[in-house]
Formats: C-alpha cells, structure tokens, sequence
C-alpha cells in the first residue's frame, strides 16, 4: 500500500477507534458510577449546573475514557503507520488534546481534575501507545 495512504488511514483509524473507546467508556460510566441524586447528565447544561455535586469518583471515568481513548488511538495509529509512527501517535495525542481543552471552556471542571486530565490524559499516553505499537521484539 501506498506509504501516504497508509499514514492517513493510520490517522483515520486512531481517531475513530479512540473516540469509540472514549465514549464507550463514558457511556457505561454512568452504570458504573451513578451520578449524584437528581444530576442530569443528558444534556451539556444539566451537566454543568451539576458539576458541583459531583465527587472525585466521579471524575475517575471521564479521566479512564480520554487517557484510554488516547492510547488505544496512538496505539493504533503508530501500529498502521508506514513512517513516522511516535510522530502519527502525538498526532492523535494532540488531536484528543484540543478536544480536552475545548471540554474544560464547555463543561467547569476542579481545577486538579483539569491539570490531572490535561498534563497526564493526552500527550503522556500518545507517548505510551506509540512505544507499546513499536516495542522490540
């Protein structure tokens, strides 16, 4: 196959195949979890006005979906690309990187959540699935 193919659908495939991951585990979340009493967690603005009632264990999914959906995306992304593959999976990193900082303006969030999910969620663990793609055998 094509190298330049090759590299989009590896760019492709990281984002989807990780944004799957995010949101699957965003949507058991709630079953794992469940939100505090009477928080509506269906719509940006019922999640907003119930940020303050949530606790920390809250806080564990939503950080486990984007660290997760990072690594599986640079995981695979490195794994299909023909060149470049730590750089295809900062790629796919620093795209689920400006998704998290777009989602600290939309949704308040405490701040150590935010430092701990913007400084660890995204560029460490675009980091960790690139090495993990191309380990030596």
């Amino acid at each position: 196959m094509n190298p330049i193919l090759r590299n989009i659908l590896a760019v492709i495939a990281g984002i989807v195949i990780g944004s799957v991951v995010n949101m699957s585990l965003i949507t058991v979340s709630g079953s794992v979890i469940p939100p505090p009493e009477g928080a509506d967690v269906t719509t940006t603005e019922g999640l907003k006005a119930a940020m303050p009632l949530f606790e920390t264990k809250h806080f564990i999914f939503p950080f486990l979906a984007h660290a997760l959906g990072t690594l599986v995306g640079a995981f695979i992304a490195s794994l299909i690309a023909a060149t470049h593959k730590m750089k295809f999976a900062f790629a796919i990193g620093f795209f689920f990187l400006l998704g998290g900082i777009a989602s600290v303006f939309m949704l308040p969030s405490p701040t150590w959540f935010t430092a701990l999910d913007l400084g660890v969620g995204y560029l460490p663990m675009a980091y960790f699935g690139g090495k993990l793609a191309n380990r030596k055998k």
